[in-house]
């Protein structure tokens, strides 16, 4: 499975914020990208959380079938996921947003890290949560709770549409974690959002030194004419690497 995102528009999202995401995808009517109740379990910086989905899928367990000997079977679809997810893809669980038990712990975490995955968003919690927290692994869920997931979850299918935070996420559709939360870029408009969110972000840092510098909002934010051409002759000289820290909307 090939990357479908190239890797100036990757490099983009990394220093893109989720606001400036959704800001970019409301623009094209999309209003409902950004996964609600789901945040990063240990300290974000920069760079972002950014890969296209490879998704998990659960349905309600069953008490016959959900047993602990399950995980004995190379098959199993949560076991299975974690093998065969490439390198620099993000694993998305569907977990139907049960906060009552964790979708995964620090041993199937640690086989994400090693096999260079990218992170991991799940609508659910994770077990071994101190231990993933530190672990330099990007995992962006609901919280903590100890008890294993065949409790609750059964896992059926892998990489076909699903639901999480309420938002729907196809295999590809780029994944885009920061300290706000996790946002999906369709992964046909992937490219064109990067090179504009990375515009938006500039002329938002010039707004933001005028802002600094005591203009008012009339005219300024939202930019004027005179705001844009005093923005269009400062550009040039900033930001030569597309790198922004100032992400205030």
């Amino acid at each position: 499975m090939e990357l479908q995102l190239s890797d100036r528009a990757c490099e983009t999202l990394k220093y893109v914020s989720t606001a400036t995401l959704t800001t970019q995808l409301f623009r094209r009517g999309f209003r409902n990208t950004f996964m609600q109740g789901i945040a990063p379990l240990g300290p974000v910086g920069n760079p972002n959380l950014v890969g296209p989905a490879f998704t998990l899928r659960n349905i309600p367990a069953r008490e016959d079938i959900d047993v602990l000997e399950i995980f004995e079977d190379p098959n199993h679809p949560q076991r299975r996921s974690i093998e065969t997810i490439p390198a620099g893809y993000v694993l998305v669980q569907d977990c139907r947003g049960d906060r009552t038990v964790a979708c995964c712990g620090s041993i199937l975490v640690a086989r994400l890290r090693v096999r260079a995955v990218a992170g991991m968003v799940a609508d659910g919690p994770v077990r071994d949560s101190a231990v993933i927290a530190v672990s330099k692994f990007p995992v962006f869920c609901a919280g903590a709770s100890a008890p294993t997931n065949i409790i609750k979850h059964h896992s059926v299918d892998i990489n076909l549409p699903i639901g999480c935070g309420g938002v729907a996420v196809y295999p590809g559709d780029v994944i885009v974690g920061d300290a706000d939360g996790v946002v999906v870029v369709p992964q046909h408009l992937a490219e064109e959002i990067a090179a504009d969110a990375s515009e938006q972000e500039r002329m938002e840092d010039f707004i933001m030194q005028r802002i600094e510098a005591g203009a008012a909002l009339p005219g300024t934010y939202p930019p004027n004419s005179e705001t844009r051409n005093a923005y269009s002759a400062w550009k040039p000289q900033k930001h030569p690497d597309g790198k922004h820290q100032v992400h205030l909307k």
